[in-house]
């Protein structure tokens, strides 16, 4: 069965898409080589912060071009650019561990950063500025362009013009400037129209701009003909470089694997689980990703065959589906939703999925012919993981039931791994004894009269027809006829298999609540140990501290020991007095009581509490307030006397009277001096003041405007007057 198909039969459909969303470039799920090898890889990228790859084109085409001495296109070049810039990225990251090692063995010519890569810019726009002749016919386009412009705004104004135009807008119609004039233009304008709308006026290109437009396609293609000696330069240096081409190409193919599976993890809150060798399947709160909200899947599948029984519409098929659908994501490392730490999944060579029903109009094939036909594919494959849905479809469930249970022993004999629904307990009963087969079955509440798509391994369950046929409608007269006629045999049958089933639920919640309160008993043990275990350490650390002071001090004394005379013994020993551990006292704090309306001392500012709460408190220092913490204050007695103060102001209008020149200073120092001479002018009560600072380069231009504008005392400024400095000085009013 192809992946696509196998994909579409498990309703997997949509989750693929979108993990493929996450590829920078289109590829297969699969990933070759290791996978062990590439698990482990995305683990240790798993733990590292990142930034996606760019959306980039296959590189084949582009080295298959270069292979034949082509010329590549700038789109192409800067393709092969980004990947290369990505991987710079990533080496400049200094990762730790396999990531890191990984990077380092990725070496960039320097010759395609020297050569090439310097050309464009971040947005693969090819650099100008790097070629003298470029950059000059750019700037001519530019001027002439603006002479264009300003001819057009000439004429929107000109009284000649004005009645025929409809608007005062330039419109452009075919990468062409013109005026929406109205029938009648051509008395006053000659030009070429080029569109017309709907309310019948006309796009006109003025003739007088048709030798600008000239000049500027004629500077077009000298531009286009340099850039074509530059791709022809680029391309014969790439040709040179395919061999690292090819190498990059590889390691990005991989990379991009690995990045899209963590990314799309990420984005999901999803798990990447990796096939075990074995064949054992234990899931443990799997959601399949078609289902909505779903119940999560616990199911323990370490035997061969499982077979499950149970109510109709009780979430059999979606059991089986979310079954393989674990087994096909972690083959290919497809994150998926699972506890991941509790979870084993196996490996297997294929999958095949016996789900629809295969009836053929067209090829004239009933259900039960078209199952055998895809049951005989399965005699000649060996370790797949088979899953089969409604196994007795389309024939007597006695017969099939006979023939199926020899079909499932030799598939078994060659090494399948099989999952089996099925309505009919017959089959289940045969497969029943043997050890290798787990039963399961899909449990209905019937309280509420509905399916709990819950499941109980280890029992048969019942179909229960009757109840799903009155819950879709079907008359409870016929319901109760049918029930006559299935007779009182089966009907206790029945009732011995119901009291089996609750008879497993009371043991299923007597072993939750089990399970639930040896889950706290380990943790506790578990925390414990680790105390345990913390303990120990610092035990040990201070048992070496210790040794080492003692140690360090009786080298001290023992010097001491050796000098002739007392002063000197006496100072030795002092010395391994001081080497020797000191009894650490806690320092206490003490706690002041504080109330609205105490004088305290807050750092080096003393002040009036206004507001308490429990860790904070605001206080008033000197008109303004603060909000600041309640273990930062300290009483500082009884505030002082309030001075009677005498005002005396007088207007001075002062304009125009203080200068500060900052020509030739970088910013941050022209900030400084700009900062402090707007505070001094301020102070002396300046409401006008000059700064000068040239025009140069403009640098410094912007940098007096960005602190002028951010500064909360500057009403406004303005350029200079000519007489004053005119765009080399500010005007700045206070």
């Amino acid at each position: 069965m192809s992946l696509n198909h196998l994909i579409d039969q498990l309703d997997l459909t949509a989750h693929i898409e979108a993990f493929n969303g996450f590829f920078s470039r289109p590829k297969p799920l699969f990933i070759e080589g290791d996978q062990e090898r590439h698990y482990s890889y995305i683990e240790a990228l798993d733990k590292l912060t990142f930034n996606a790859p760019p959306k980039v084109a296959p590189f084949r085409p582009i080295t298959i071009h270069l292979k034949k001495q082509g010329v590549l296109r700038f789109e192409q070049i800067f393709e092969l650019i980004k990947v290369v810039r990505y991987f710079r990225t990533l080496k400049n990251s200094a990762f730790e561990g396999v990531i890191g090692e990984w990077m380092h063995k990725i070496v960039i010519p320097e010759r395609l950063g020297d050569e090439v890569e310097s050309y464009f810019d971040l947005e693969g726009r090819f650099n100008e500025e790097l070629d003298e002749e470029l950059f000059g016919l750019s700037s001519r386009i530019k001027v002439i362009k603006d002479d264009i412009n300003a001819s057009m705004r000439r004429m929107l104004f000109s009284s000649k013009i004005s009645p025929y135009l409809v608007d005062t807008q330039v419109h452009y119609v075919n990468d062409e400037e013109c005026l929406l004039m109205r029938g009648g233009f051509n008395h006053v304008l000659k030009g070429q129209v080029v569109g017309r709308t709907s309310g019948g006026f006309f796009y006109v290109v003025p003739d007088n701009l048709s030798k600008s437009r000239d000049q500027i396609r004629t500077i077009e293609t000298m531009r286009e003909v340099k850039f074509y000696e530059y791709a022809k330069q680029f391309s014969k240096v790439l040709s040179e470089l395919i061999p690292f081409i090819n190498f990059i190409d590889k390691e990005f193919e991989r990379f991009d694997h690995y990045q899209a599976r963590v990314h799309f993890a990420r984005a999901k809150g999803l798990s990447i689980v990796k096939a075990s060798k074995g064949r054992e399947i234990k899931l443990v709160a799997f959601e399949h990703p078609a289902i909505h909200k779903p119940k999560p899947v616990h199911v323990d599948f370490s035997k061969n065959v499982l077979m499950i029984t149970g109510v109709n519409a009780g979430g059999k098929t979606m059991l089986l589906k979310a079954i393989l659908s674990a087994a096909v994501m972690a083959k290919y490392l497809v994150p998926m939703k699972l506890n991941a730490h509790k979870s084993v999944i196996g490996n297997f060579r294929r999958f095949e999925a016996i789900i629809d029903d295969p009836q053929n109009v067209k090829n004239d094939i009933s259900t039960f012919a078209g199952r055998m036909q895809q049951f005989s594919q399965l005699f000649s494959q060996h370790d797949a993981l088979i899953g089969v849905d409604e196994i007795e479809l389309g024939t007597d469930s006695d017969e099939a039931a006979a023939l199926f249970k020899v079909i499932l022993d030799d598939l078994i004999a060659k090494g399948q791994k099989i999952v089996v629904t099925t309505h009919h307990k017959r089959l289940a009963a045969l497969m029943a004894d043997r050890d290798d087969v787990e039963l399961m079955a899909a449990i209905y509440d019937e309280e509420h009269r509905q399916p709990t798509y819950e499941f109980l391994q280890g029992i048969i369950g019942k179909s229960y027809a009757f109840e799903t046929a009155l819950r879709y409608g079907i008359q409870h007269q016929v319901v109760e006829r049918a029930t006559k006629v299935y007779g009182e045999n089966h009907e206790k049958l029945n009732l011995l298999i119901e009291r089996g089933a609750e008879l497993e639920r009371e043991l299923k919640k007597k072993q939750a609540l089990l399970d639930e309160k040896l889950a706290v008993v380990a943790e506790e043990q578990k925390a414990l140990k680790m105390q345990r275990e913390q303990l120990q350490v610092s035990l040990q650390e201070e048992q070496k501290r210790l040794k080492q002071s003692y140690a360090d001090a009786i080298n001290k004394a023992k010097e001491a020991a050796r000098q002739g005379d007392v002063k000197s013994i006496h100072k030795k020993m002092n010395e391994a007095n001081k080497v020797l551990p000191q009894e650490q006292k806690p320092k206490l704090e003490r706690v002041y009581e504080l109330k609205v309306g105490d004088y305290v001392k807050y750092r080096n500012n003393k002040g009036t509490i206004i507001s308490l709460k429990p860790k904070e408190a605001m206080i008033e220092v000197e008109g303004m307030r603060l909000r600041v913490k309640r273990d930062e204050l300290r009483p500082s007695g009884n505030p002082p006397k309030k001075r009677t103060k005498t005002q005396i102001s007088h207007k001075i209008e002062r304009r125009s009277g203080l200068k500060l020149d900052i020509h030739g200073l970088r910013a941050e120092e022209a900030q400084e001096k700009m900062d402090k001479f707007l505070s001094d002018a301020l102070i002396d009560g300046w409401d006008e003041v000059v700064i000068y600072h040239g025009i140069g380069t403009g640098k410094l231009s912007y940098a007096v405007k960005n602190f002028l504008k951010k500064h909360p005392k500057v009403r406004s400024f303005e350029d200079a007057p000519q007489h004053l400095g005119g765009f080399g000085a500010k005007i700045v009013r206070l």
